[in-house]
């Protein structure tokens, strides 16, 4: 029995100021007809996905693209075909979305998806949508830990969605203690507390997860069981193995050069893209970035930026 033909394609995440997205139900005729689906649509002999996104935005939608970053690539195997999905993340076009091909369009926000029922390839790109595209990561051991503290709560303020508690310094019982006053301030708010490699602390505390080191994400062979799960990664090896274990998402480090390790080798932004170009998982850049990198980050094919010094 031959293999199902693999079918390139692309598709949107068409984003608006409000973080809203627009999702199109697959029209009668065609396969999962009545499946909500991202707008896109195949590769046709020699386009490039860019070029492939933007014919079939104006064919569908009639809206012409000014900014889309790559994003993540998943392959899925359906009965019919195996497909591989490019993602961009499409934040600038001209013209409103209009139903060209008389397909139900509706904007979604990921708080609250109204329609289904959704294919199944869209559960970990909706997943993938819930980060944010900035990563905080604590510097206790330079700053010291109340000027830590005072730090994390201006970022709270200013709205951080995804913060990483990494102070190695500390012994457990040190540790344990400094989680508990970022938890204490992290209450009322949306941000989701992770913590550095100590699975029992983030267990013991209920933290919303954990970030694995990279000789740590090469030790396992499964999955830590909390709700969300990073990794430190530098290589091929290690971005596979983040893959097969079913990672959320990664850091990709160092791209800049960095206070700590000035002269250490770094990858550049041309490096990084062709090291995460076609990955599956939302990677996030780090190692000597200011929030002024966020654009050529995405521009690059990563979700976002970590930020430690530059919290």
């Amino acid at each position: 029995m031959s293999n199902p033909p693999l079918v390139e394609v692309v598709a949107a995440i068409l984003s608006r100021p409000d973080d809203s997205f627009l999702l199109a139900c697959r029209p009668s005729g065609k396969p999962y007809a009545g499946y909500w689906e991202f707008p896109g649509g195949k590769i046709e002999a020699n386009e490039s996905p860019l070029q492939a996104l933007s014919r079939e935005l104006y064919e569908e939608l009639g809206i012409t693209v000014d900014r889309a970053f790559p994003w993540i690539t998943r392959v899925f195997n359906y009965p019919h075909a195996t497909v591989r999905l490019q993602f961009y993340r499409v934040t600038e076009w001209q013209g409103e979305p209009i139903a060209r091909e008389h397909q139900q369009l509706a904007w979604q926000s990921i708080e609250n998806i109204t329609v289904s029922p959704l294919l199944p390839a869209n559960q970990p790109i909706l997943r993938g949508l819930m980060l944010p595209s900035t990563y905080a990561i604590t510097n206790a051991s330079e700053t010291g830990e109340t000027r830590s503290l005072h730090m994390i709560k201006q970022a709270l303020q200013h709205g951080i969605k995804l913060l990483q508690i990494r102070e190695k310094h500390l012994t457990d019982s040190q540790l344990t203690r400094y989680a508990q006053a970022v938890l204490q301030l992290a209450q009322g708010t949306q941000v989701k507390v992770l913590i550095n490699s100590n699975i029992a602390i983030a267990q013991a505390l209920g933290l919303d997860g954990v970030h694995l080191t990279s000789a740590q994400l090469l030790s396992l062979d499964t999955r830590p069981e909390v709700d969300w799960c990073g990794a430190s990664c530098h290589n091929e090896e290690e971005l596979y193995h983040a893959e097969n274990l079913g990672i959320d998402f990664v850091t990709v480090s160092p791209v800049c050069p960095t206070p700590s390790h000035p002269n250490a080798p770094t990858l550049g932004w041309r490096k990084l893209a062709r090291l995460i170009r076609g990955y599956s998982l939302p990677v996030y850049a780090l190692g000597g970035l200011m929030p002024d990198d966020l654009i050529p980050a995405q521009e690059q094919g990563a979700h976002g930026i970590a930020l430690m010094r530059n919290l």
